[in-house]
């Protein structure tokens, strides 16, 4: 079995991120000569799960990474693109790669992708888009939750699957096909960001009134609740629409869209959600570029998970390095999406430009 290898030999204080509210997760801050610790790579081959063919699976990009703790390692998840020519962005077919690290500086990465399309009931909603854009939870009891982007190029719809071990998962499908007669089934749903605390040194879901809490969507950020995290309600307006919790700003980084990071995390404060915002030039940030996606903080009531307390004028996670400027994305991008504590230390998994993943660090 190959197994392929990426080690980053340094971890060292760079200049710290703005902090300057006392609520914020951070400061994170990149490693010393900082690189992508997962990047394309076009001698991984497998025989896709739906044609037979052999596919190299990783070869344009990999990006848009999660991250759990498991068996006292962190195992990365992160998206993965094949070479298809010269196809728009959601052109391709993706499917999830797992990288796994004993340390938080070297990674060791699997051969086969570990989760993606194939002949099962989900083909429909799967094919040929692919699985996009992981988060993941874990339970009490150990079963992993991994939220996703279900790609048919015809609806993107947010789905669940569960697994003990990571390898084999069941497939839940779109959390809100069966909510209202399927009212929001064909609506663009995506980023699910469930809810969770800091127990005995592992992030747990975690219920708030006796249900679990998830952020999801974009252009604005939504709520749902779910009494097994498997199945799911939106919170919604009294006409009968998606209740955004979170919207963006014109004059602010966040003056295009928002979207939901990684799983939030209950705290002393309140419910902290970290979230990716775009920029539109015109009537945003005119130095940070057009479509520019950098990170912002949000800060809610753990009370009332709908209500907003504060939130960040200025993103603590922007595109620096030329490796967060490379890629579909070339004016830049910083994807947040999988959070981790790790023997005391705070990892924070991006993705650059659709293309490669990087990692800040937080010590606190």
């Amino acid at each position: 079995m190959k197994i392929y290898y990426l080690a980053i030999f340094v971890f060292a204080a760079c200049s710290p991120q703005q902090q300057d509210k006392s609520w914020m997760l951070g400061p994170f801050e990149r490693p010393e000569n900082a690189q992508a610790i997962i990047f394309p790579n076009d001698q991984s081959s497998w025989i896709d799960a739906v044609t037979g063919q052999s596919v190299k699976w990783e070869s344009m990009a990999t990006f848009n990474p999660a991250a759990i703790v498991k068996d006292g390692k962190i195992h990365v998840l992160y998206r993965s693109e094949e070479k298809l020519g010269e196809l728009e962005i959601g052109g391709h077919t993706s499917r999830l790669g797992l990288a796994i690290s004993e340390d938080g500086i070297s990674y060791r990465r699997k051969p086969n992708p570990i989760f993606f399309p194939k002949d099962d009931n989900q083909k429909e909603f799967e094919w040929p888009g692919g699985t996009e854009d992981p988060r993941i939870v874990e339970t009490d009891d150990g079963l992993y939750v991994l939220t996703y982007t279900q790609w048919n190029r015809e609806f993107p719809r947010l789905a669940v699957a569960t697994s003990k071990d990571l390898q084999n998962w069941e497939k839940h499908g779109p959390i809100f096909k069966d909510f209202k007669d399927g009212k929001y089934h064909n609506r663009e749903t995506k980023s699910g960001a469930i809810v969770t605390e800091l127990k005995d040194g592992k992030l747990v879901a975690v219920k708030i009134h006796g249900k679990y809490w998830m952020y999801f969507g974009v252009p604005h950020i939504w709520l749902a609740t779910s009494d097994d995290l498997i199945h799911w309600e939106p919170i919604e307006t009294i006409d009968g629409n998606f209740a955004p919790v979170l919207s963006p700003r014109p004059g602010f980084f966040d003056s295009w869209l928002v979207e939901a990071g990684p799983p939030p995390l209950l705290t002393e404060h309140g419910i902290v959600v970290l979230y990716n915002a775009g920029n539109q030039q015109h009537i945003g940030v005119k130095d940070l570029g057009n479509r520019v996606y950098t990170a912002g903080q949000a800060l809610f009531s753990k009370d009332e998970p709908w209500k907003l307390l504060d939130r960040t004028d200025k993103p603590f996670l922007k595109p620096e390095l030329p490796f967060e400027k490379s890629g579909q994305y070339v004016d830049g991008t910083t994807f947040v999406e999988g959070l981790v504590n790790f023997q005391g230390v705070w990892y924070l998994y991006y993705g650059t430009a659709d293309s490669m993943v990087g990692v800040t660090i937080w010590k606190p």
